[in-house]
């Protein structure tokens, strides 16, 4: 079957339309290349991705690599105490200057041809060439790229020309700042790789805890799935439930405690998930139009040995709440793909979140297309 033409895929969904209206966004958003080549411009080249944390280069010297929309990026730490952000591109012949995955540096130096450059992006060093003319050194830094703090997290922003972070989240802020998260530690990493579509993996997050009392059992044996509230802001959601627990699953109520859960997304593919004592961060990175990359983070007030057990049953619940989502993603993903479904409505109770999604969505991706016809 023929993929449908990107405008008229884009057209196939009113961004206009209220939530007891609205349909969720087209099946073909879900499996389109055009759509997902659309998204890598026009959203993840485009906002505020916080793909490094704060720990990783807190001191001169440390830094991180990642990758955003396909291109590779650099943190760092300078001998000032300024963090700075570069392409992780030499300037000779496009090698990564920095191969690890973290570490602490004095310097940069290209293991092609052994280019050298500052914690600052200067270029310091070119072996053997002397005799080259019209070379300006002073040009030919690595090239930088924006990069902001917040609370554990470092932002990079591959659009120079894009708001600064503080006015992207907004009063995120001052919402999240109650929960102290400065008091928490980074304790791990784990890295997941689901068959779906990374839109998926967000609606099944923002579903309103739709999904909790058919999927997760643990999980919903200590939250109060009456009480589950969802509050939209103008590029967040915030959902959170009072914690209730039924005593029906030792492990799960051990490891969630405390008055409330708090599950904020920032748009388009960050979530912050706390409970007393613990967060998670979610990250959520497309890998194709059918792969997805989901980075958890996890975080907990005491990260000593003595409170290894306890923080690694707590990484155990985690991990088999997200087992249930990667399979019914997996299995949305394939219905998305089938004649049968083209678009479905949402709850007006338990959906408002996905709904902001796919409006936020709709919006940048009509932007982007509208700059591609110019």
């Amino acid at each position: 079957m023929s993929e449908e033409p990107l405008a008229t895929l884009l057209a196939g969904y009113d961004e206009s339309a209220p939530l007891e209206a609205a349909y969720a966004i087209p099946s073909g958003w879900y499996t389109s290349e055009a759509v997902a080549k659309l998204e890598r411009e026009a959203v993840f080249a485009r906002s505020w991705q916080p793909v490094f944390r704060a720990d990783q280069v807190a001191r001169a010297g440390e830094f991180a690599t990642a990758e955003i929309s396909g291109e590779p990026i650099l943190a760092v730490r300078g001998a000032d105490g300024i963090l700075r952000a570069f392409f992780n591109v030499c300037r000779h012949h496009a090698a990564a200057v920095a191969t690890a995955c973290e570490g602490r540096a004095e310097r940069f130096r290209c293991p092609y041809h052994g280019w050298t450059y500052s914690l600052e992006g200067a270029l310091l060093g070119t072996p053997e060439f002397q005799q080259v003319t019209g070379f300006d050194r002073t040009r030919n830094g690595l090239v930088p790229v924006r990069a902001e703090e917040w609370e554990q997290f470092v932002f990079v922003n591959l659009d120079r020309g894009a708001a600064p972070l503080a006015e992207s989240l907004g009063e995120l802020r001052g919402r999240i700042a109650p929960l102290n998260l400065a008091s928490l530690r980074f304790y791990a990493r784990r890295e997941y790789t689901l068959a779906c579509n990374w839109k998926v993996y967000v609606d099944n997050y923002l579903d309103g805890g739709y999904h909790v009392p058919y999927l997760h059992a643990g999980l919903n044996s200590v939250l109060d799935y009456r009480e589950y509230t969802i509050e939209n802001a103008p590029n967040w959601c915030l959902q959170t439930s009072p914690i209730a627990d039924s005593g029906s699953d030792a492990a799960v109520s051990a490891t969630r405690r405390g008055e409330r859960a708090w599950y904020y997304w920032l748009y388009p593919n960050f979530m912050v998930n706390v409970y007393e004592g613990v967060m998670d961060t979610n990250l959520v990175l497309p890998m194709g139009v059918d792969r997805t990359k989901v980075v958890f983070d996890f975080y907990f007030t005491d990260v000593s040995a003595g409170a290894a057990e306890k923080n690694e049953a707590s990484m155990a619940v985690g991990e088999k709440i997200q087992h249930e989502d990667e399979a019914i993603c997996e299995s949305v993903q394939r219905g998305l793909g089938s004649r049968a479904y083209r678009a479905g409505r949402l709850s007006v109770r338990r959906e408002a979140g996905e709904w902001l999604f796919h409006r936020l969505l709709a919006r940048e991706l009509g932007e982007g297309h509208r700059r591609r016809e110019k």
